[in-house]
């Protein structure tokens, strides 16, 4: 799978541009602040129709524009799919071949993406928040009821908190309409939980056989899925998971009414990484959390094509320059000739020329793109 043409206007700081994309190694390169980001993040929002920056869409919106558009033409190994997406301050619209599609989580998947940003290195020390995103924004891609039920989850939730606050002020007093909400919130849950340990127990053994590579074979990688419900465990089935949901629900409900917030569930849970037994958060260098968090995007690249058949592709932001040569030569000898690869960069030097031969390189500056004409060496192509 590769992104060939791309066609965006009105997102961010990007001039209007029309390119088409190599398909094995873009570079895009320029200085701070000139739109490199932001053009990965209009790649990775056409793929997913969401952002990894913002969780407000109308943020992506060229401040002197109505609205933004997105469109792309996929090209995977027995045809070629037209993606085209409109931000505006109503919402997004979304169309695969020129069909509007009623729903987005019918639109999500025909274009995966995998990114790997200077943040994404703090998932073992960073939030959880951190953690569970990484969670909904992979997994979503390959499983359009997971998306479902996440957006079901989000609204029962919002629900059941409001209605938590109102009791709270005592405003309401119905505990009949509590009971409901929480039955509407377990019954999503239980769906998104049951879902994050089947994708994570493919996840587990890319990232552990990836780790065993980048470091040598000095330790044993294991990503541990921690649900804010303790008494929920790996082989659960979804029913399962509700009624140990519900069941925590009343024993703390009081607890709950209190503090004026829903306590458990998918939006409190985490993820632990282990190696050799050992909590990384805890014990992990900082070469060893770079080593997971690279082995994680590896995984998640090996867990697509396995579920899907394609590749995804990667979108290397600014991410070369925290890597030492042996962690950068880890994964460009992995994506090397398999994955339609796009970095950005300020600088080519930190690139290594004899793994990336012959890219297509961008230089970049104030949103405005060009496409430059010499390789990684400086000589004319």
């Amino acid at each position: 799978m590769y992104l060939g043409r791309f066609v965006q206007s009105g997102f961010r700081n990007l001039e209007p541009l029309d390119l088409t994309f190599d398909p094995h190694v873009n570079i895009f390169l320029g200085e701070n602040a000139q739109g490199k980001t932001n053009l990965l993040e209009a790649i990775y929002f056409l793929a997913l129709s969401r952002s990894h920056r913002t969780n407000n869409d109308r943020e992506l919106i060229n401040f002197d524009q109505d609205f933004a558009s997105l469109a792309g033409r996929v090209h995977q190994k027995q045809v070629d799919i037209d993606l085209r997406l409109v931000i505006s301050k109503k919402g997004k619209s979304a169309w695969v071949n020129r069909i509007e599609q009623s729903r987005l989580s019918k639109y999500v998947g025909h274009l995966q993406a995998i990114l790997f940003s200077p943040e994404d290195l703090e998932l073992v020390k960073g939030a959880p928040a951190l953690r569970r995103r990484f969670m909904d924004l992979e997994f979503g891609q390959v499983n359009p009821e997971y998306l479902y039920f996440a957006s079901q989850y989000r609204q029962s939730l919002q629900q059941r908190n409001n209605y938590l606050k109102q009791l709270a002020k005592r405003e309401a007093s119905d505990k009949v309409l509590l009971s409901v909400l929480t039955e509407q919130v377990a019954t999503s849950a239980s769906e998104i939980i049951s879902r994050r340990y089947r994708y994570l127990a493919g996840l587990n053994r890319h990232a552990a056989s990836a780790y065993q590579a980048i470091s040598g074979a000095r330790e044993d990688l294991t990503v541990i899925y921690r649900p804010s419900a303790k008494t929920i465990e790996p082989g659960d089935d979804a029913q399962t998971i509700k009624a140990k949901l519900l069941a925590r629900f009343a024993e703390i409900e009081d607890d709950e009414l209190r503090r004026a917030t829903t306590l458990l569930g998918p939006h409190r849970d985490d993820l632990e990484f282990q190696l050799d037994g050992k909590n990384a958060h805890l014990f992990a260098s900082q070469g060893q959390q770079r080593s997971i968090a690279l082995s994680l995007k590896l995984a998640e690249i090996q867990l697509i094509k396995e579920l899907t058949g394609d590749e995804p592709i990667l979108l290397l932001d600014d991410v070369m320059s925290e890597l030492d040569q042996h962690r950068q030569a880890a994964l460009l000898n992995f994506i090397h000739g398999k994955t339609q690869t796009f970095i950005t960069t300020t600088d080519l030097e930190g690139i290594s020329q004899e793994i990336v031969k012959q890219p297509r390189i961008y230089y970049i500056h104030a949103g405005r793109i060009l496409e430059k004409e010499e390789g990684l060496n400086g000589r004319r192509r």
